[in-house]
């Protein structure tokens, strides 16, 4: 059976059955634990927007632009506005102007590439959990105070971002998506790799997250510094540091914290090595669940601190992870999500939205509110109606 297949059987077995069910068939058929990158993807077929990205390229005046981006002046966001709007007046000229089922073909070809990691042998047998730490990256390098930073400038594509510590790896993830944007080079890509977070998230049996696209591609100059996002070896107080700088409180950063439920750490990467939980390509709340209720003990080997359960010996926790029960405000969040997944999941769905929004303008946004991107089972189920 293929991934894509064992994905909807699983969800149309979840409806009626509790949240601990819906998932145990998942995490006995999903316990691959490769960490060989994949080989490089097949071409993708010509694009067929040529037209489109010509007219693009030239409304976006390299000069121009670059003064717009870097500038907190009124003129420049009028010209910002201005820009934007000759944008979309290019799209309309080669008679294309994207519409939310537009974005929809990508999210599912997103949702197909996620399951092609499958037959690639890639970790756990999707690429949604480096997809979601993809768009969650991009995204983390906000700063309330300067304005600088977040998914709106897409700088990651940039050296030294690209090269920072906390980004080993996520050139899968940018090469992947480098041939999506190939298919659909009309999409920025800051509104790629944040639709790439969402789609993932919600494929991998997480929570609706609101969506919308209006993000603008910078360039280098705009490159965040090295330090904005977590360091796992530290403790409660950098957590505060860290988030609060993005804006969230006690309650969203132990929100966030719950994306650990999918994905891993690889030695070759960050140092750690291992997943957090049984199911890595499953969002739920067992991340805070194992946190409490495994007895987790510190890891006897020649890499970074980290914890190990004692049971198993199989999975791990950061230091910063462990802060999440360490720390009385940090536990308090932790116990609620441990037993309320339906709660976590408003929770989470909120402050995802609020960390890929971050730091975009306004008058950017293609539209006043954000969307609920359909997920590709209730496409399929709409399609029967």
């Amino acid at each position: 059976m293929s991934f894509a297949a064992l994905r909807a059987s699983v969800r149309r077995a979840a409806a009626p059955a509790p949240a601990a069910l819906r998932r145990s068939a998942f995490r006995s058929s999903v316990r691959r634990y490769s960490t060989e990158p994949p080989p490089p993807s097949p071409p993708p077929p010509k694009s067929s927007n040529a037209t489109l990205y010509g007219a693009l390229g030239a409304a976006a005046l390299g000069g121009v632009v670059f003064w717009i981006y870097t500038s907190s002046s009124d003129s420049a966001k009028s010209a910002g506005s201005a820009v934007r709007s000759g944008v979309q007046g290019a799209k309309a000229a080669a008679n294309f102007t994207p519409t939310k089922e537009d974005y929809i073909k990508i999210y599912n070809k997103i949702a197909e590439v996620m399951d092609e990691a499958a037959d690639k042998n890639y970790d756990d047998g999707s690429y949604g959990p480096i997809f979601f730490r993809l768009g969650w990256h991009s995204s983390g390098t906000y700063d309330k105070v300067s304005g600088t930073g977040g998914s709106n400038f897409a700088t990651m594509r940039f050296a030294p971002e690209s090269e920072h510590g906390a980004n080993k790896g996520l050139n899968v993830a940018r090469d992947l998506m480098e041939e999506i944007h190939k298919q659909f080079p009309w999409i920025s890509y800051g509104d790629l790799w944040t639709l790439g977070a969402v789609t993932a998230i919600q494929e991998m049996g997480g929570p609706h997250v609101p969506w919308r696209p209006g993000r603008i591609d910078g360039f280098a100059a705009q490159a965040t510094p090295d330090g904005r996002l977590p360091d796992g070896a530290k403790g409660a107080d950098h957590l505060r540091v860290i988030f609060g700088r993005m804006g969230f409180d006690d309650r969203e950063i132990v929100a966030l914290s719950g994306g650990h439920a999918v994905g891993r750490c690889h030695h070759d990467r960050s140092g750690w090595d291992g997943p957090w939980t049984f199911s890595p390509v499953t969002i739920s709340n067992s991340f805070y669940k194992l946190l409490l209720e495994e007895t987790w003990v510190w890891k006897k080997w020649d890499g970074p601190k980290q914890l190990e359960d004692k049971g198993t010996r199989t999975l791990m926790m950061l230091p910063t992870d462990y802060a999440l029960v360490t720390d009385k405000v940090f536990k308090k969040w932790t116990k609620a999500y441990a037993d309320d997944e339906e709660l976590f999941f408003k929770d989470f769905a909120g402050v995802c939205a609020k960390l890929f929004e971050n730091g975009v303008p306004q008058h950017q946004w293609a539209t006043s509110e954000p969307w609920i991107m359909p997920r590709t089972d209730e496409q399929e189920a709409n399609k029967s109606k």
